[in-house]
């Protein structure tokens, strides 16, 4: 046994989920996205916690993918093809489908046929699932579910999962993510596929987007701040007028939360978020003092910027899995801001 593997017992696993660990080692995993920001990050710790059968798909090439582990079964399909998901959950004894056409504000707020159309991917992924006897099937849908009427001021009163009925999510993006809930409810009701259903609250960290209009809010602001520090500048565009509030989850915890709620027996959707509320101009704060500088800041009022004000309630979370996410900002933007950081410097580009 590894050391992470043995840390990862030690200190997050009880009796049952060990339990669960020694019975999945060896079982096969599929994970949707796993080309992706969050992806990556979860095949690596499936991996690193002794997961020895996993099965990493994207509709990406594996040159575009933001981690690859040559120990995994990479595969590079179109999941919005059925005959794709069939090749994906063939033996498959867990799937978590985290595949999607997204990115940050600016993107889903010009691309909303774009985002609609994933619902076919979590929809064949559900038949296919079905068909091929996995016994639990893993959902990440996202904030933008919720109710846009409550998040019209900065001064937002955390979202709890009750808050997403009578439904008026984020247009687009947030309609197909609701719609793909419903469907993992009903494919759990008819048919008996355990289904769990993650609602992820802005994850960010290394590893991820950080330039070319996918990248969100943390990783853009890095990448602001230290492009101006290297180039001598003084000055920094921020969307918006800067007291649009958000919370912001490391991916750390990210992935941790996403484990516990796949090995637990919740069956209804579950905030995987941070509770520390920041506006957007303390979050170029936080930027601002980890590169050790300080910035005019011209404001952008006609940018996206999404909803005025956005905030994780885990009173839900804490009851049903003892977790929540504990990771600070500044130390998960110290984290993100060295990786950024490290990429320009060396000529990397953004996927």
């Amino acid at each position: 046994m590894n050391f992470y593997r043995l840390f990862y017992r030690l200190f997050f696993c009880s009796p049952t989920r060990i339990d669960i660990l020694n019975a999945m080692s060896e079982r096969r995993i599929t994970v949707g996205g796993a080309g992706g920001f969050i992806g990556g990050h979860l095949v690596r710790h499936l991996l690193d916690t002794g997961h020895t059968t996993i099965r990493a798909v994207d509709i990406k090439p594996l040159d575009d993918w933001y981690q690859v582990f040559p120990e995994a079964e990479n595969l590079q399909l179109d999941l919005q093809d059925k005959n794709s998901c069939y090749q994906a959950c063939d033996d498959a004894y867990w799937v978590f489908n985290l595949a999607c056409d997204m990115g940050g504000m600016g993107f889903i707020e010009n691309h909303k046929a774009a985002c609609m159309l994933s619902v076919l991917i979590n929809t064949h992924m559900l038949m296919t699932a079905r068909d091929c006897g996995v016994k639990r099937f893993l959902y990440t849908s996202s904030a933008c579910v919720y109710k846009a009427d409550k998040q019209n001021s900065p001064t937002v009163t955390a979202l709890k999962e009750s808050d997403v009925y009578p439904a008026m999510p984020e247009d687009g993006y947030g309609w197909e993510k609701l719609f793909s809930e419903r469907m993992c409810r009903h494919f759990t009701e008819d048919y008996g596929l355990q289904t769990r259903v993650a609602r992820y609250h802005n994850a960010y960290g290394p590893h991820g987007t950080w330039d070319g209009g996918r990248e969100k809010a943390p990783a853009a602001i890095c990448r602001k701040v230290i492009q101006a520090k290297l180039n001598g500048l003084d000055t920094i565009e921020i969307w918006g007028d800067g007291k649009q509030t958000r919370s912001f989850m490391f991916i750390d915890d990210c992935i941790e939360g996403t484990m516990r709620l796949m090995s637990s027996d919740v069956t209804e959707p579950l905030n995987i978020g941070s509770h520390q509320l920041v506006t957007v101009n303390q979050l170029v704060d936080v930027v601002e003092d980890i590169a050790g500088i300080k910035l005019e800041r011209t404001h952008l009022l006609d940018a996206p910027q999404g909803v005025r004000g956005r905030n994780s309630d885990n009173t839900l979370v804490r009851e049903l899995l003892g977790w929540e996410p504990r990771t600070l900002l500044e130390e998960g933007m110290q984290k993100t801001y060295n990786w950024i950081y490290d990429q320009i410097v060396s000529g990397a580009r953004s996927h």
